[in-house]
């Protein structure tokens, strides 16, 4: 044990000896587990759900964020309540008493979820300098994409480098770590800042938008279905359809990435490796409260005020022209043009020239690829401004509502708000840039090391850095191949399947910590009792049940997918079987048994 998680008691200890101000200060002092949690779910995942959350439902689904980030502290307190009391490591405890088929696949699924799950994160990060901080280094650098992510890995391997290493290394860590996630907190909150001091924030709407409206998981918007109601039949069902599809995506995508499966392997092992016992159990929860769903709350609430002022039931003058020139200039023509695509095709199913005219474009030939897709490009922008000049305003803006902006598109659309505070032409750019450059590194960073830890963990040496290091580098190797894997065909079917099992093996995962909380053999003494053990039995089942609800919307999405739904479904029956027979394995203890 090192002189660290000595230090750590002795600091802890004597605060709690001279009283709550003093013990308070000991917890700022020693917080770091807490950030790491919000350093993984203030990624890719959570900027790109916020900003489209705003997008479909403005402010009215504040709620979701909220709900899913109190049910993750409910879970996550139960497990470092067990994993204090206990000092025993979550896989060993899961495999010795509850189910080792359960432990095998919670490290498993970890592993896959981090591999593929790092692939957006690296994506985000380079187009946070692409786009944002230093316009043209795609231009200016050789194979940039691939450079750049080679330094951004290579910096954060050595950041999760210094995460496996007690000392002056983990102490640089822990600073690193607080700056990254104060950073993006500031970044967002100055956003939110300028919007309220120009009179665009609507504080009722605001606060209404925390209150809980289960019935929005069929039901569009007031503002959607209020541009619904003035539309014909064919066209309310075209756009009404794709819209709650999109919006059931983005609120299981939404419940997901506010807690994932790989944050219930982080959390006990970040805690184990510094040394802490059941001394550091209100500490702990403490920690997720403060250092995770805080920042959380806080940085999604303001991405989501942003979007929905920018985006939600609104487009530009030129969009809105009926001048198909006009139209062809707003840069929302590009955003929607998917949409407007299947619009095309959906209102011109019986005109065959139409039809005609419309495969002319997505046919174009030529010996010049780069010449060609231009063409094609410039043809296919010109038909679909003479499309949309047609078009009435309310389906103008419903086909905005079917693309999901990103970080740049909110920042050109917020530039002169954040002009008028700095005085700067850069200030949106930045601004956003650093927003997002922090939430796709610190998650990189993140998931190295829970990738490092798993590692250790299924080759039989925890304490072993090198183990933790290989998979640390293994991640690393993963998240630079998006350079060839991420945009293409690939992208789809990679995140449906992480997601997934990651969503599906999350309620179990749940589960088994329900199991190990109500196992005397291994709680012993610190097994609740009476009362307490109701109120943890009740929480953890609100816990379980909200994740099996999201597990089984992702599952019923990948059901209506021809592609990867077979495999995925395979995949699950077979690890259900295997499970069940993990049940009857002599290692397993059911709680009434144990009692």
């Amino acid at each position: 044990m090192s002189n660290n998680t000595f230090r750590d008691r002795e600091i802890l200890t004597a605060a709690q000896a001279k009283g709550p101000t003093a013990t308070l200060g000991a917890w700022l002092r020693l917080s770091g587990p807490g950030w790491l949690q919000s350093a993984i779910t203030l990624g890719g995942g959570s900027l790109g759900g916020a900003l489209y959350l705003g997008m479909l439902a403005g402010t009215s689904m504040l709620w979701l964020q909220l709900v899913a980030i109190v049910i993750g502290v409910i879970m996550l307190s139960a497990i470092s309540y067990i994993s204090l009391s206990t000092r025993m490591r979550p896989y060993a405890a899961i495999n010795e008493y509850v189910n080792p088929v359960l432990g095998v696949g919670w490290v498993t699924a970890t592993i896959l979820a981090n591999m593929i799950f790092i692939l957006p994160q690296f994506s985000l990060s380079y187009s946070a300098l692409n786009d944002s901080l230093f316009p043209g280094l795609d231009a200016s650098i050789p194979e940039s994409k691939l450079t750049i992510s080679l330094i951004i890995g290579a910096v954060a391997l050595a950041a999760a480098f210094f995460s496996f290493r007690p000392g002056t290394m983990f102490k640089i860590f822990d600073l690193m770590l607080k700056a990254i996630i104060g950073m993006v907190v500031l970044c967002f909150v100055a956003v939110a800042y300028v919007l309220a001091r120009d009179g665009a924030v609507n504080w009722a709407e605001i606060a209404q938008g925390f209150i809980p409206n289960f019935m929005q998981w069929g039901q569009a918007s007031p503002e959607i279905q209020n541009m619904l109601v003035g539309l014909d039949g064919e066209a309310r069902s075209f756009y009404e359809t794709r819209i709650i599809d999109k919006q059931q995506s983005i609120m299981i995508g939404v419940t997901a990435t506010a807690v994932g499966l790989n944050m219930t392997f982080l959390l006990p092992y970040s805690m184990i490796s510094r040394g802490w016992d059941k001394n550091f159990r209100g500490f702990a929860r403490w920690e997720l409260i403060t250092a995770m769903a805080i920042p959380y709350i806080l940085v999604t609430t303001c991405i989501v005020i942003a979007s929905a002022h920018a985006f939600h039931a609104k487009a530009d003058a030129s969009f809105l022209s009926n001048d198909a020139a006009e139209v062809q200039e707003s840069h929302l023509l590009g955003m929607a043009s998917g949409a407007l695509k299947d619009r095309y095709v959906a209102v011109n199913q019986d005109n065959a020239d139409a039809m005609a005219k419309l495969n002319s474009v997505d046919e174009i030939t030529g010996a010049d690829e780069a010449a060609t897709a231009t063409a094609q490009k410039a043809a296919t922008s010109a038909l679909l401004a003479e499309f949309v000049s047609n078009l009435s305003e309310e389906e103008r803006k419903l086909s905005l509502a079917l693309v999901k902006p990103n970080a740049k598109q909110l920042a050109i659309t917020l530039k002169p708000a954040l002009e008028k505070l700095t005085g700067s032409e850069r200030a949106a750019e930045w601004v956003f840039g650093l927003g997002a450059l922090g939430m796709g590194f610190s998650t990189i960073i993140i998931l190295m090391m829970i990738n490092g830890y798993a590692f250790a963990e299924i080759l039989g040496d925890y304490d072993s850095t090198g183990y933790r290091l290989f998979g640390a580098a293994l991640a690393f190797a993963s998240g630079v191949s998006w350079v060839w894997v991420w945009g293409t065909g690939s992208q789809t079917w990679l995140l449906i399947i992480a997601s997934t099992f990651a969503g599906i093996l999350l309620p179990i995962a749940y589960f088994s910590f329900f199991l190990l909380m109500n196992n005397r053999q291994l709680l012993g003494e610190y097994k609740p009792t009476g009362g307490r053990m109701v109120f943890w039995n009740v929480l953890m089942l609100i816990g379980v049940a909200g994740a099996v609800l999201q597990a089984y919307g992702s599952l019923m999405k990948v059901i209506d997918n021809s592609t990867t739904g077979p495999y995925v479904v395979g995949g699950v029956v077979a690890f259900m079987v295997l499970a069940l027979i993990g049940f009857s394995a002599a290692g397993f203890r059911r709680p009434e048994e144990s009692a």
